[in-house]
């Protein structure tokens, strides 16, 4: 395939980063759509990267075609992240591709747990059929956090991805409502924090019972990243809007993320 989006492949990710720096210089006061503000630090994650998927803010997804009404359009304003990997195109084990569009910046040495920690996480996807032929109904884009578990039972332990994994879309070929990942789907975390904590890949967990075993007596753990992503396992095409952390909805366009007060 030689072009994705509209643009030539090997062009995509460098027009990305372009895109995030520009966001930086849209003044709150432009806005005019209801949206509070704009967020510079968003783009593609280069070291979470694999392969050479698309991660590039859009206008649309419109449609798909005869579907009308609020699902025929993103969600917040006219665009979104446009996310495409492929599940065979690199000489890795696994061949697969993987996505990383994140914040590096914004949510570094914020709490995980309490009341100011992450209580609130989910986003709006664009499903398509031919996406669950590729992977079956859960083959969904993710979020993830970066964090440090600091837990008392693994205490060298630094590093570990808390991802979440998505339910099925309700809904294909058009504009999902708001997915909620505290209450809905499951998470894990990577390596040493997922096998100590038992909330691994083979066995994840709820939301609540994530931040239970995170809560192990030892100093809080905290947040390095935000990502929104996919891979690497199945091909997925579509697009991600509205992502929410808390309090703030992040839209995505293709001028740049703005950001929003949720309700």
């Amino acid at each position: 395939m030689n072009a994705r989006f509209g643009m030539k492949r090997n062009v995509v990710l460098g027009v990305t980063a372009l895109i995030a720096i520009a966001a930086g210089g849209v003044p709150a006061a432009a806005l005019t759509d209801g949206s509070q503000g704009s967020s510079r630090h968003w783009g593609v994650i280069t070291r979470n990267t694999i392969g050479s998927p698309v991660a590039a803010l859009r206008d649309g997804p419109y449609g798909s075609f005869g579907v009308t009404g609020t699902a025929a359009r993103p969600p917040y304003g006219r665009g979104s992240l446009g996310i495409e990997v492929a599940d065979r195109s690199t000489s890795l084990t696994p061949p697969s591709e993987k996505a990383s569009f994140g914040n590096e910046v914004d949510f570094n040495g914020k709490p995980v747990l309490g009341a100011q920690g992450l209580n609130q996480v989910g986003f709006h996807v664009f499903q398509t059929g031919e996406n669950v032929s590729y992977g079956g109904p859960t083959n969904m884009p993710n979020v993830t956090f970066e964090i440090n578990p600091n837990l008392t039972a693994a205490p060298a332990t630094t590093y570990s991805s808390m991802v979440w994994l998505p339910p099925a879309s309700p809904v294909t070929n058009r504009w999902s409502g708001y997915l909620n990942a505290a209450t809905t789907g499951t998470w894990f975390l990577t390596g040493n924090a997922g096998t100590v904590t038992g909330c691994n890949l083979a066995t994840p967990c709820t939301f609540p019972q994530l931040k239970s075993a995170l809560n192990d007596g030892g100093a809080q753990p905290t947040i390095y990243t935000a990502a929104v992503g996919k891979g690497r396992d199945n091909m997925w095409i579509g697009a991600v809007d509205g992502l929410r952390i808390n309090g703030t909805i992040y839209d995505f366009e293709a001028d740049g993320v703005r950001t929003r007060r949720a309700t």
